[in-house]
């Protein structure tokens, strides 16, 4: 997202298969993108809640499998590099332990693992601090009129991040019996480093473009990705800019051209002693 304005992808088989700007990532903006393509069986997802909310209206019968990454990104944010508490460090581990699981037994292990660490440590992810009884600063992301909060609030949502995608079954997706011979992956690896980060050096190394150049340059970036017997025609991504540009450079010309007689002028005048001269003028012997 840059400056106002997002792209949203969407790809299958490594391949773009289409992408909608928006101002940001929602809903609305979503669907507009879905609605181009029929119900797949599977969608591997961030797990943002404008595309859940799309999939959920548009796609309802679809499977959905969380991204393991970005599931162990969002541990790692709520708990850091270095948990302070031996529960924050033991859900740590367990977070790290999704990439590795490649069979159903090895799941079973996990949620297994899963459940003991909630058994465990239940009444501390429970704990509350009362504000009648707290005399420091609040903690950050409390507001002054909350009577009360959890005590370890950072640690409860990491626990909650993976118990959501669990119990609504988009965690081990990719190991569906029924859907083993269409390869699914567990992470959105193949977007964010074929297309994402193409996309970002893209922009980042041509940085002095103006933005409407930026644009027609990701467009022709997700282009140049696509399936080449399925690729849309090109040209008509570079009509439209065209007509844009023109559209852009007339209301410039409009808004610089002057209306009555000129109030500051940029011409030499002898008046102010700035016309050009020749010779002695303007010296004394």
């Amino acid at each position: 997202m840059r400056q106002g304005w997002c792209l949203l992808i969407a790809i299958a088989q490594g391949n773009v298969i289409g992408w909608q700007w928006c101002d940001r990532e929602k809903s609305a903006a979503w669907t507009a993108l879905l609605k181009h393509f029929p119900e797949p069986k599977v969608v591997i997802t961030d797990g943002g809640s404008g595309l859940m909310k799309a999939m959920k209206e548009f796609w309802p019968n679809v499977k959905i499998q969380r991204c393991l990454v970005h599931i162990q990104r969002n541990v790692r944010t709520y708990l850091t590099l270095n948990p302070r508490l031996p529960a924050g460090k033991s859900l740590r581990s367990l977070s790290l332990k999704l990439t590795n699981i490649r069979t159903q037994e090895a799941a079973a292990q996990w949620m297994a693992a899963f459940a003991a660490w909630h058994a465990q440590h239940q009444d501390l992810i429970n704990e509350r601090t009362y504000a009648a009884q707290w005399n420091g600063a609040l903690p950050q992301g409390i507001r002054s009129t909350r009577t009360w909060w959890y005590t370890h609030d950072r640690l409860r949502k990491a626990y909650e991040n993976m118990q959501t995608a669990l119990r609504r079954g988009h965690l081990f997706t990719y190991l569906n019996e029924d859907l083993n011979g269409l390869g699914i992956s567990s992470t959105t690896n193949m977007i964010e480093g074929a297309v994402n980060s193409g996309i970002r050096a893209m922009i980042f190394y041509h940085r002095g473009m103006p933005i409407e150049h930026r644009r027609r340059a990701c467009e022709w970036f997700c282009w140049t990705h696509t399936d080449k017997s399925a690729r849309p025609k090109f040209p008509a991504l570079i009509k439209a800019a065209i007509v844009r540009a023109e559209r852009i450079a007339t209301a410039k010309v409009a808004e610089e051209k002057q209306i009555g007689p000129e109030l500051y002028g940029t011409a030499a005048v002898a008046e102010e002693g700035l016309y050009a001269r020749a010779g002695w003028g303007g010296r004394s012997r």
